[in-house]
């Protein structure tokens, strides 16, 4: 049966592998739940004296769950389910270390401690409680931050970083005590504290991170449930359990750190100060030259469009409009337009949003350009269509000073004419005025996206 485990880890790695490709991405996921399979299949043979008929009913059940949760979930709420499947990826860890405290032999010895089921367990088992229950606190705040919930952390400055570093000193203290507690009540009261101050580290941690910064922490609390998983194997002895725990955590901080280069700021600066703290600066909606226009103008410049660019954002997720933007990109194609999408790192609200948004209404993957390989090629377009994007196309980055200034932006700018899709002139989670609005070459469409979208395709349908 061993070797079914290691079927398994390949079929993991393999997978994960595949999730790296937008192409390949629905191939990966799919390897990856066999090899899930296999990894359960696996541990029934192996361990004879399980019941399996709980283990099936908790597969059905759970299986069930999942597979409603999937289906019910719309695209616009994706990154709330992430962070919440990051969570209980978390408690589940933590689960796993407090079952292990209950139903060790060894611990069933008044006169033994948590040392003496061996190092490894005894340090694996208190950071797996920790790891753990800061993730899903954390991800359940993060959940709630994303829905459009206000929440505030009770203390501010220097004062916040005190508090968090004295409940860090605690946990250790804590997870010391359990560690060599002389008795199984002491052991028991020791970790109720641990989780309970955990969770509420986890929950203060994340509070004070801003709107436009819950990408880099989604991808963060994805990694931290990879490591809990990982100590959790170490407490189980499952070393299908730590490797699988361990690609989760370090694909995870891959990511992270490709989050955090994207938007110029290192992990410690979005950690310790969130960009657009719930403020918006007083000037944010204060705008004095700005152009409108109809889908019919619109239509009538992309009439003669050689070049066409859709930098998509989070409004096209909440309008549900990608299937809209589509049909628009293939007229604009049989005219003879070349069509891209440029997709920036961060926009939207979770790492890769904008991919599985676009790829749901089945967009090429070749016309997806990334920020990168695009930027250069802003100034030859004819016209950039922005469709509910913000922060990302904000010149105000390319400042010295600012809550972006540095942050890698598309230079939509650059190009001819600039169209942007917005319902009105609120301010991206930055909190701050963007010029791209009132720019020469900026035309401004202040309706929803979907309607506006379909607008312009009636009226494209309509030039001869």
């Amino acid at each position: 049966m061993p070797y079914l485990y290691l079927l398994a880890t390949f079929l993991f790695v393999f997978g994960i592998k595949k999730l790296t490709s937008v192409k390949t991405c629905r191939q990966g996921n799919r390897i990856s739940e066999i090899a899930m399979l296999l990894a359960i299949v696996a541990t029934l043979l192996i361990f004879s004296n399980l019941n399996i008929g709980l283990i099936l009913a908790g597969v059905v059940v759970g299986g069930a769950i999942g597979a409603l949760i999937a289906k019910k979930t719309p695209t616009t709420q994706m990154p709330e389910m992430v962070a919440a499947l990051n969570g209980f990826g978390g408690l589940s860890s933590a689960l796993v270390a407090i079952a292990f405290l209950l139903i060790d032999e060894t611990l069933k010895d008044p006169a033994k401690t948590l040392w003496d089921t061996g190092a490894v367990n005894a340090i694996s088992t208190p950071a797996t409680i920790v790891i753990g229950m800061v993730t899903l606190t954390g991800s359940f705040v993060a959940y709630f931050k994303l829905s459009g919930k206000k929440l505030v952390h009770p203390l501010a400055g220097s004062n916040r970083h005190l508090a968090h570093a004295a409940l860090g000193l605690a946990a250790v203290a804590l997870g010391y005590w359990q560690i060599v507690s002389g008795s199984h009540a002491q052991m028991s009261v020791a970790t109720a504290l641990l989780a309970l101050l955990a969770a509420g580290l986890g929950a203060l941690l994340v509070l004070p991170i801003g709107g436009a910064d819950m990408p880099v922490v989604v991808s963060l609390l994805n990694s931290y449930s990879g490591v809990a998983g990982a100590a959790a194997g170490f407490v189980i002895n499952s070393p299908l359990l730590v490797v699988v725990g361990a690609l989760v955590g370090t694909s995870g901080l891959i990511l992270t750190q490709i989050m955090c280069k994207a938007m110029n700021r290192s992990l410690g600066n979005v950690l310790l100060g969130g960009m657009g703290e719930e403020t918006v600066a007083k000037d944010a909606k204060d705008y004095k030259s700005i152009k409108s226009a109809q889908p019919e103008e619109v239509a009538m410049l992309l009439d003669g469009a050689t070049s066409v660019v859709f930098v998509p954002g989070y409004g096209l997720a909440v309008a549900q409009a990608q299937h809209v933007v589509r049909e628009l990109a293939d007229l604009l194609q049989k005219r003879g337009a070349m069509v891209r999408y440029a997709i920036h790192p961060v926009a939207g609200r979770m790492p890769g949003h904008m991919n599985v948004l676009l790829a749901e209404s089945d967009v090429p993957y070749e016309q997806l350009w990334e920020m990168e390989r695009i930027n250069g090629d802003f100034k030859n377009t004819d016209v950039v269509i922005v469709v509910g994007a913000n922060d990302v196309v904000n010149p105000t980055a390319r400042e010295n000073s600012g809550p972006i200034a540095g942050m890698p932006i598309l230079d939509v700018d650059q190009a001819r004419t600039v169209v942007v899709i917005k319902r009105s002139l609120a301010p991206g989670y930055a909190g701050i005025k963007n010029p791209l609005f009132e720019a020469e070459n900026t035309l401004m469409v202040f309706l929803d996206a979907k309607e506006a979208l379909e607008g312009i395709v009636k009226e494209v349908k309509e030039l001869k």
